[in-house]
C-alpha cells in the first residue's frame, strides 16, 4: 500500500479544488451572474457541468499517465512543475488573501425562468475558456495523479471526488448566497480560509517538488 492512502488523497484534492474554486475567474464570475439571472440552481449546474469536463480529463490523464510512470525522468519533471506552480499558486493567495470574495450585497435574482441546461453548458464553457485551467491539469493535475496511481484506480476515484466536492460545494453556497440576498462568507472569514488554503498550497508544492527531486536522484 502507497504511502499515499486513499483519504490523504481524497483530503489533499478537496483543499486544493477549494483553493482554486475561490480563486477569482470566469467561472465563479458567471456562477454569481447566473445565480442573479436564474436563481440558486445555477451554482449546482455550472459546477455539474464543470465536473462532467474534469472527469474526461481525469480519465485521458490516468490513461496517459500509467504509461508514463515507469519512467523515474517523467515522474520527476511532473513533480517538479507541479509544485513549482503550487508554489506560485500558493504564494499569490498569501499575498492578495482578499481577492476575489464573493459580493452578496442584497442583489435580488431576476426570477428568469432560463433552462437548466444553460449554467450547464456555460460551466463547461467557462472552464475550456479559462488558460489558467489549462495549465492547472497539465502541471498539478499530471502530479496528483502519478500519486494517486499509486494506489490505483480507487486512488484516481479518491483524487476526482474531492476536487469536484470542493467545486461543487463552494459554488452552490455562493448561488445560494447571491440568489436569497445573504453574506455567509464574510470578508474576515473569506481571507482567513484563503491564508490556511495558501499555506497548505506552499507545503503541498514543496512536497511535490521533493518528490520529483527524489526521482532525479
Amino acid at each position: 500500500m502507497s504511502d499515499f492512502p486513499v483519504l490523504a488523497i481524497f483530503g489533499t484534492s478537496f483543499l486544493v479544488g477549494l483553493s482554486g474554486a475561490l480563486s477569482p475567474g470566469p467561472t465563479l464570475a458567471y456562477t454569481i451572474r447566473e445565480s442573479v439571472r436564474t436563481g440558486f440552481w445555477a451554482g449546482p449546474m455550472v459546477s455539474l457541468g464543470h465536473s462532467l469536463l474534469e472527469l474526461v480529463v481525469v480519465v485521458g490523464l490516468a490513461l496517459g499517465v500509467a504509461q508514463i510512470t515507469e519512467n523515474s525522468l517523467s515522474v520527476a519533471l511532473i513533480g517538479l512543475v507541479g509544485g513549482a506552480f503550487l508554489l506560485w499558486m500558493g504564494w499569490g493567495m498569501l499575498r492578495h488573501p482578499d481577492k476575489g470574495a464573493p459580493a452578496s450585497d442584497g442583489a435580488s435574482q431576476k426570477q428568469g425562468r432560463q433552462r437548466l441546461y444553460v449554467p450547464f453548458l456555460g460551466g463547461i464553457g467557462m472552464s475550456l475558456s479559462n488558460p489558467f485551467w489549462f495549465v492547472w491539469w497539465v502541471t498539478v493535475g499530471a502530479a496528483f495523479m502519478t500519486k494517486s496511481l499509486e494506489v490505483g484506480a480507487v486512488g484516481v476515484a479518491a483524487f476526482y471526488l474531492g476536487h469536484i466536492v470542493a467545486d461543487i460545494g463552494w459554488y452552490t453556497l455562493v448561488s445560494f448566497g447571491v440568489a436569497s440576498g445573504r453574506r455567509f462568507v464574510t470578508p474576515r472569514l473569506y481571507k482567513a480560509i484563503m491564508q490556511a488554503c495558501g499555506t497548505f498550497i506552499i507545503f503541498l508544492g514543496l512536497y511535490f517538488a521533493a518528490t520529483g527531486l527524489q526521482k532525479l536522484t
